[in-house]
C-alpha cells in the first residue's frame, strides 16, 4: 500500500541514495493513515520535515521523505533486529546527533496492519519519554517563587 506514484522502498533507496527530497504531501497523509491504529493523528511542519502526533503525544517524524518512530531504551532492540537506522544529523560543529527515531521496517510502510506493532512501540516510547518529565510549572509562578525571600519566623508575642 504505497503512497500513489511510489514503488515500494523508494522512500528508503532515496534517502540512502543521498536524495535531497521535501516531504511529499502523499507521503505524509499515507504515514497518518499507517499511524491510525493510534487514534486520532496529526502532522505539524517543523524545521524541514514534520512531527506526528498521537493524542498529543510526539510519536514520529518525517524527514526527507523518510518515517521515523520513537524508540526508547526498551524498544530500541527490536528496531536493531529488524534492520531499522536511527534518524542522525551532523551538528554544526561537526559531531554526529543521533536521535531516539528509528526508521519503520519496509515492509511496515506498506499497510497499516504491519505497521500497527511499530506505532505501538512509538507511543510506547512516547508515554514512557513523557511520563518520565517533571510537571511543568507556569512560568511566572515559578519566576515569583525564586524572586521572593523566604519568610522570617514570626516573634513569640508575651502575654
Amino acid at each position: 500500500m504505497s503512497p500513489p506514484g511510489r514503488p515500494k522502498g523508494e522512500y528508503r533507496r532515496a534517502q540512502h541514495e543521498g536524495a535531497s527530497l521535501s516531504n511529499s504531501p502523499d507521503l505524509v497523509a499515507h504515514c497518518l493513515e499507517l499511524l491510525g491504529c493510534l487514534g486520532p493523528t496529526r502532522a505539524k511542519r517543523m524545521f524541514s520535515g514534520h512531527g506526528i502526533y498521537a493524542d498529543d503525544l510526539f510519536v514520529a517524524l518525517i524527514i526527507a521523505d523518510q518515517l521515523y518512530l520513537k524508540a526508547d531504551a526498551d524498544s530500541r532492540p527490536l528496531f536493531e533486529r529488524a534492520g531499522c537506522q536511527p534518524f542522525n544529523y551532523t551538528r554544526k560543529d561537526g559531531a554526529r546527533a543521533v536521535m531516539s527515531y528509528w526508521t519503520a521496517p519496509d515492509d511496515a510502510m506498506e499497510s497499516p496492519a504491519l505497521m500497527q506493532p511499530w506505532a505501538r512501540l512509538a507511543m510506547t516510547s512516547a508515554l514512557r519519554a513523557a511520563n518520565s518529565k517533571r510537571p511543568a510549572t507556569p512560568r511566572k509562578a515559578a519566576a515569583k517563587a525564586r524572586a521572593t525571600p523566604p519568610a522570617k519566623p514570626r516573634a513569640k508575642r508575651a502575654g
